[in-house]
C-alpha cells in the first residue's frame, strides 16, 4: 500500500496579530496563514484529513502513520521556508513579494501574439525596454509554441529566433529567462547572457539539460506538463488518460521532478515549480489548481504561475479573444498573489505590476492597522 501526505493551507490571515500570532508567514511572503488541512491518501484515496492550527500541528503530523512522518515534517517546514532571493547575473530578484515576469515570443504561432516580434530588431528591443520599464524584474524570451497542436521547432530554428532577443535583452542589463526544453538552446542562450530557464517538460524532454543546468548553476524552472514526448498536453502518458486528483496528481509530479533535479546534482535553492496551467488540463482541472495553490508550498521550491490570456479566460468570459484577456488574467494574477505565489508570468506587464503594487500596498497596510482599531 502507498500512503501519502499533503499540507494544504486553508484559512488565511490579514497578518499574525489578527490570530495573536497563532498565524505563520507563508513561503516568505506577504501571506499568513491560520489553519491547515493534513491529507493523507493510501492508494489514491483520501483515508483521513484533519484541521490545525500553527499551536496544533505538531499534535495532528504526531498521530500520521510513521511511513509519511518525515515528509509531513518538511512540508510543514517547507511552508514556514524563507526563500532567498535569485541571484540573476548582475540583477538581485527578491522573493519576499511577487515580482513579475514579462513574457517575449518570438514565434510565428505563439497562441497569444504570434509573429510580433519575428524580423523586428527594433520592435523587439523596444518591446524589451517596456517591459523592464514598467517594472517586469525578468523578460522570459521563447522560440517555440506550446499551445497544443503546435508543430515541434528543430533546436537550429529555436536558437536561430531566441539569440537576438537574449542578447539584446541582456544588453539592457535585464534579468533574462529562456522558455526552452532543449539543452542547445539552453547553453546557446546562457551564453548569450541568459541566467534562468524555464523548462516546459521540467528536465524531461532532453536528457541532456539535466547535467547542463547542474553544471552551469542556473536557477530553473520546472513546469508540470503530463506528455513526455513531443506532445506536452498528451494525457495518454498518465497511464489512462486522465488524473485521479489533479491537485495531488501534480504535486507529486512535481515532487518527483524536484527530486529528480536535485540527484541530478542541481541544487535545492535553485529550483522553482509551476503547476502548468492549460496543459493538459481542462478547465475543471486549472480552476482546482489555482484554488489549492497554497498547497504547492509545501514543496519547498519557489511558485511561478503563467495563467496570463490562458484559454481557461476566454473558457469563463464569452469566448473572449486572447488579446481580449486583460481583465481575467489580472483577476487570475491577484488570486495567485493570494496564494503566495513568487513570480507571474505575463503578457500585460504594466497593467500587472500596479495590480501587484496595489496589492501590496494592502497587505502592507493589513499588517500596521490593527492597533488602531477599538478593543
Amino acid at each position: 500500500m502507498s500512503e501519502q501526505v499533503y499540507i494544504r493551507p486553508i484559512g488565511f490571515a490579514p497578518g499574525p496579530q489578527s490570530e495573536e500570532g497563532d498565524a505563520v508567514r507563508l513561503a516568505g511572503g506577504l501571506v499568513y496563514a491560520s489553519r491547515f488541512a493534513v491529507i493523507l491518501r493510501k492508494d489514491g484515496r483520501v483515508v483521513g484529513r484533519w484541521r490545525a492550527s500553527p499551536e496544533s500541528i505538531a499534535q495532528v503530523l504526531g498521530q500520521l502513520p510513521e511511513s509519511v512522518g518525515a515528509e509531513a515534517e518538511a512540508q510543514w517546514g517547507n511552508l514556514r521556508k524563507s526563500h532567498p532571493p535569485l541571484e540573476l547575473g548582475a540583477r538581485t530578484v527578491r522573493l519576499d513579494q511577487p515580482q513579475v515576469m514579462g513574457i517575449l515570443n518570438v514565434t510565428p504561432d505563439s497562441f497569444s501574439d504570434g509573429g510580433k516580434h519575428v524580423g523586428d530588431p527594433a520592435g523587439t528591443r523596444d518591446a524589451i525596454a517596456a517591459m523592464v520599464e514598467a517594472g517586469a524584474g525578468i523578460i522570459d524570451i521563447g522560440g517555440e509554441s506550446t499551445r497544443p497542436g503546435a508543430e515541434a521547432v528543430w533546436e537550429e530554428e529555436e536558437i536561430r529566433r531566441v539569440l537576438p532577443a537574449v542578447e539584446a535583452a541582456a544588453s539592457m542589463g535585464a534579468a533574462v529567462s529562456i522558455d526552452t526544453r532543449r539543452a542547445g538552446t539552453m547553453e546557446a542562450a546562457l551564453q548569450a547572457g541568459a541566467v534562468l530557464i524555464n523548462d516546459v517538460s521540467a528536465l524531461r524532454y532532453d536528457p541532456r539539460s539535466a547535467e547542463l543546468v547542474a553544471r552551469t548553476g542556473c536557477p530553473v524552472v520546472l513546469m508540470h506538463a503530463p506528455g513526455s514526448g513531443t506532445d506536452l498536453h498528451a494525457k495518454s502518458d498518465l497511464g489512462g488518460g486522465g488524473y485521479e486528483s489533479v491537485v495531488f496528481d501534480v504535486f507529486d509530479a512535481l515532487r518527483e521532478r524536484r527530486d529528480a533535479a536535485v540527484a541530478a546534482g542541481i541544487a535545492r535553492d535553485k529550483i522553482l515549480i509551476d503547476p502548468g496551467l492549460g496543459f493538459g488540463k481542462s478547465l475543471g482541472d486549472n480552476l482546482a489548481l489555482i484554488n489549492a495553490l497554497p498547497l504547492f508550498h509545501a514543496l519547498g521550491c519557489p511558485i511561478l504561475l503563467g495563467a496570463s490570456r490562458k484559454r481557461m479566460i476566454g473558457a469563463l468570459s464569452k469566448e473572449a479573444a486572447a488579446n481580449a484577456r486583460l481583465g481575467g488574467s489580472i483577476a487570475l494574477a491577484l488570486k495567485a498573489m493570494d496564494a503566495g505565489a513568487h513570480i507571474l508570468r505575463v503578457h500585460d506587464v504594466p497593467e500587472t505590476v500596479q495590480a501587484r503594487d496595489v496589492w501590496r500596498g494592502l497587505r502592507d497596510a493589513a499588517l500596521t492597522d490593527f492597533g488602531d482599531l477599538p478593543g
